[in-house]
């Protein structure tokens, strides 16, 4: 039998073990809350598309006299801002926080892309598709890990000013005007958040295909490698 012998290594630091998992349901409440507040005025179509059309919010909407809606979305705008405004305030101190970590601890080294990464990633997209067999070179992450998290890393700075040029738009009007406006700020602030829905689908997908001692790493901070032998 060729087994190739394991040992304990260590991987994530206990600070960045809470930034993540502080953030995920903080982030999850957020999008949630948001989406209250997005469906008291729904007003982002997919071209002539409503993301969000009357039937979702009201089911029985065509009949007379209409249904109540089973959701009532549209009726909990103070409930979404409230969680929302409260909510926010966690999500920016956590991400302060996680961004002077990484740049005083030197953890940005692991994350940051360099002028490889790029093909890197297409190295790992290839070969998750099966359209590669040799696996791509891997560190403590890998050239798609590395734009991915990089990338989450300014959405979050990027929800954080939309967010203020349309919660504030007067007294933050020089981040208003340099979105393009409100309605633009918003448009952003929306698929901003959308794309960090995408994320978490393609993030938890990862997760569980590269499986459990990847997860354990996360949790416990450790992995458990196998040693290369050597004759």
């Amino acid at each position: 039998m060729d087994d190739k012998p394991l040992r304990i290594e260590e991987k994530h630091p206990l600070a960045i073990r809470w930034f993540h998992w502080v953030n995920f349901p903080v982030l999850a409440i957020m999008i949630w809350s948001g989406l209250l507040i997005y469906w008291a005025n729904g007003v982002m179509h997919l071209g002539p598309i409503a993301l969000f059309p009357d039937w979702f919010y009201h089911p029985g909407y065509q009949e007379k006299p209409p249904k109540p809606g089973v959701y009532e979305l549209s009726a909990r705008l103070a409930e979404g801002m409230s969680w929302h405004f409260l909510l926010m305030w966690f999500f920016t101190i956590n991400g302060i926080l996680y961004v002077l970590y990484t740049a005083i601890s030197g953890e940005w080294r692991h994350i940051l892309p360099s002028r490889n990464t790029l093909r890197e990633a297409i190295h790992v997209v290839l070969h998750d598709l099966h359209l590669r067999k040799e696996a791509p070179s891997q560190g403590k992450f890998n050239g798609a890990q590395k734009i991915a998290y990089t990338g989450v890393i300014l959405m979050g700075l990027g929800s954080l000013v939309t967010g203020i040029a349309i919660y504030k738009p007067v007294q933050a009007s020089l981040f208003t005007q340099l979105l393009g406006g409100y309605t633009v700020a918003r448009f952003l602030h929306f698929w901003l958040m959308m794309g960090f829905i995408g994320f978490f689908f393609v993030h938890v997908a990862q997760v569980i295909r590269a499986g459990w001692n990847n997860f354990r790493a996360m949790v416990t901070g450790y992995e458990i490698v196998a040693d290369e032998v050597t004759e």
